[in-house]
């Protein structure tokens, strides 16, 4: 296993929610807010769950071990969470930057939000960040739909591949 894959996957990460802050920025703070049925009530809610998960892998991948869960402390504006967003996914970018291929396999231990102790490798942990990310994300470009935003296009990794080129 190399980093060269997470490397690109955290890149792909980062740019597909560059694109979701920029659709989100262009609604109307009504539109983010609205409640929709979904896993969390609004758009601002669900970006704050992405934003809270990229955190806090980032705080256990850098054994930090009093961790802050941010939605659960969270109270800024749309701008402060979208400027925290970007700066995590940003910031997980950083992490995989230098990493030597033999951390992948380091087992981290941690707390989950409830408590429960687990632990994961360093490369399951990377997987899963951008996997939860994209996930939240389909629910994010359907919530988009439903308060009225039309201008989507594809956060497929592919399209991400063929737009880097």
């Amino acid at each position: 296993m190399e980093t060269a894959y997470f490397k690109d996957l955290l890149a792909y990460n980062s740019w597909a929610n560059a694109k979701m802050i920029d659709w989100i920025d262009s609604l109307t703070e009504d539109q983010r807010q609205q409640e929709i049925q979904s896993s969390f009530p609004s758009i601002f809610s669900t970006a704050l769950h992405i934003l809270g998960a990229e955190y806090i892998w980032l705080q256990r991948l850098s054994h930090v071990n009093e961790t802050v869960w941010v939605p659960a402390v969270f109270k800024g504006t749309w701008a402060e969470l979208s400027d925290a967003w970007g700066k995590a996914s940003h910031d997980l970018e950083l992490y995989i930057a230098d990493l030597k291929t033999e951390i992948l396999q380091e087992i981290i231990p941690y707390r989950r939000i409830n408590g429960e102790k687990q632990q994961l490798a360093v490369y399951q942990i990377l997987a899963h960040v951008a996997n939860h990310s994209s996930y939240h994300r389909g629910q994010l470009v359907t919530m988009l739909r439903q308060v009225g935003f039309t201008n989507i296009t594809s956060l497929d990794l592919m399209q991400y591949y063929v737009n880097r080129g």
